[in-house]
């Protein structure tokens, strides 16, 4: 699942240090063998046949399947491999499996200078500025300057006539920026700056600096967009002459002196994984139920940790503070629960350094789910009378670009896609892993936000089932800060009304940590998830279509929960 920070940075705990866990959790926390024996897969959707899949996509060998790597590359043919087998039609480029997705390596061509007035700017340090991963930024260099406030404040209240060609000077708090409307002012603006009161830290910058994923600007005709950049507080000060917090909105300042920073695009094309089978009615097998998950996940850390250090701590603070962002961070006094006690593992195993990001729950878990329904579907005697497509994107952790691409070249017509159900992150789910988790946990969002009658299925499917799921619908609320309905390849459909529905079991202390690996999965629930899903494609397949009676978004227009 693609994060909403600018960075995340795996926690580097020393070599002699690792957490000591609560005794309830060290209690409920028996793992499997790092490794597992692969063994023939049968059409029944198995803990066993979905332990023997994910043990091979989330191997070491996949190298965390970042995506345009060859490590990425390998765990597609091992989807490949097995949709031959199980003889599903290919409907990717030219009779294949895969369809190309023209991303490129974007990040700065050249190298500026800024300045106010005869002050100079420090390039990197006093002014950062953050890429633009679609379009081409706006130039500031003279344009009018205009201090707008804390951040939530401005894009609600500068109005476009207000910000448009002018760059915008924001508070925010810290680096995560929620996404701004197109019909907001800041939208028009040349360009937005800004300031979180404290100097970024160096492994950020060098992550602004290193080119990153994207899809091609397209010359010329690429749209316009902001530029976004972080001024120092000694910024702000030569701009305005004096102090943020003594500044008052719609204030106004000295421009800055800056070239127009230009990218440079280097192609690094990847791959989605499309592949279908053909519904038994002759009228409804030309409408689909798409069905998907994303291929790809965050590669490799160039600084190797003690992964057992690190996955016990990570555990253990995650069960203290809580599952989702907002909540508290750690007391005092659960902060000195987390206890070092080296010997209580190293008595088991020798310490292991680790730097591979597996991905087994994110997003292993709902690829393999994806392959087993299909070998399911494709031994049934009676076939769902529409066709079910089934896609595993790549580039989701790059924000959502498979999917994106997907979207806007699908192989069947847009309007013949009657639902889309997402998979990522259905592994976990403990109490342990996630707030009010069990082994009928599943939470759901997006379902009731186009199609009530989509919404109506899921719900009554999930009561009706012989081990029924308890589905937990908080992170669907309007306005939760971990935005999840945006930050997943299903919003990519949903932008064009398609009715969605986005299934994971939430996300836990291992997520975006080189120790999501297979060892931690719980099988059984994953499994009992996994035939859930099968069944609601299967319903979806042969009922009547999802009416959608919910206002659709804009599909270029920014995500909102």
């Amino acid at each position: 699942m693609i994060s909403t920070r600018l960075l995340f940075l795996t926690l580097a705990l020393p070599l002699t240090a690792v957490a000591q866990m609560p005794a309830r959790a060290r209690a409920a926390t028996t793992e499997l063998p790092r490794t597992h024996a692969p063994r023939p897969t049968s059409p029944a959707i198995t803990a066993a046949d979905l332990m023997t899949r994910l043990y091979i996509f989330a191997d070491d060998s996949m190298q965390g399947r970042e995506t345009s790597t060859e490590g990425n590359r390998r765990a597609l043919r091992y989807v490949e491999r097995e949709l031959t087998r199980l003889r599903l039609t290919p409907m990717g480029d030219n009779g294949t499996y895969l369809q190309q997705v023209p991303l490129v390596r974007r990040g700065w061509a050249t190298e500026f200078t800024a300045s106010v007035g005869t002050t100079p700017l420090a390039a990197w340090s006093d002014i950062v500025p953050l890429p633009v991963r679609r379009g081409v930024p706006r130039g500031i260099s003279g344009v009018p300057v205009i201090y707008g406030g804390m951040m939530s404040d401005a894009v609600k209240s500068l109005t476009v006539e207000q910000a448009t060609g002018k760059l915008v000077v924001v508070r925010v708090n810290g680096l995560s920026m929620a996404p701004i409307p197109p019909t907001s002012g800041l939208a028009r603006a040349a360009g937005i700056a800004l300031v979180i009161g404290a100097p970024l830290p160096a492994q950020y910058i060098g992550f602004f600096r290193v080119p990153g994923m994207s899809v091609p600007a397209q010359g010329a005709s690429a749209d316009s967009v902001p530029a976004v950049m972080v001024l120092s507080d000694r910024a702000v000060q030569a701009v305005f002459g004096a102090e943020s917090s003594a500044l008052t909105p719609m204030q106004a300042g000295t421009p800055i002196a800056a070239p127009m920073l230009s990218f440079g695009e280097t192609p690094s094309p990847a791959f989605n994984v499309v592949a279908m089978i053909p519904g038994s009615d002759p009228v409804l097998k030309h409408q689909y139920v798409a069905v998907g998950a994303h291929n790809d996940h965050d590669g490799y850390n160039q600084a190797p940790v003690d992964h057992d250090s690190l996955h016990a701590y990570k555990r253990d603070a995650w069960t203290l503070a809580g599952a989702y962002a907002g909540l508290p961070p750690l007391t005092a006094e659960q902060g000195a629960s987390v206890r070092v006690n080296l010997d209580s593992l190293r008595r088991l195993r020798p310490a292991r350094k680790d730097s591979i990001f597996n991905g087994a729950d994110d997003d292993g878990s709902g690829s393999m789910a994806v392959l087993e329904i299909a070998e399911n579907i494709a031994a049934s005697r009676l076939k769902p009378k529409r066709s079910i497509l089934f896609v595993w994107h790549t580039g989701e952790e790059k924000g959502l670009l498979g999917s994106q691409w997907f979207s806007e070249h699908m192989p069947v017509a847009r309007d013949s896609i009657v639902a889309q159900v997402n998979i990522d992150m259905i592994g976990r789910g403990s109490l342990l892993d996630t707030k009010g988790g069990g082994p009928a946990y599943v939470g759901v969002v997006g379902s009731r936000r186009l199609s009530s009658m989509l919404g109506a299925t899921v719900d009554s499917l999930a009561k009706a089932s012989r081990t029924p799921l308890d589905i937990d619908y908080r992170l669907d609320a309007d306005g939760h800060p971990e935005n999840i309905y945006c930050r997943s390849d299903h919003y990519s459909y949903a932008r064009f009304g398609i009715p969605v529905a986005f299934f994971f079991t939430g996300l836990h202390g291992d997520y975006h940590q080189v120790t999501d690996e297979p060892q931690y999965i719980d099988y059984t629930h994953y499994n009992r998830i996994t035939n859930y899903v099968r069944d609601l494609l299967v319903t979806v397949g042969n009922g009547a279509r999802p009416a959608v009676d919910k206002p659709k978004p804009d599909p270029n227009g920014q995500c909102r929960q």
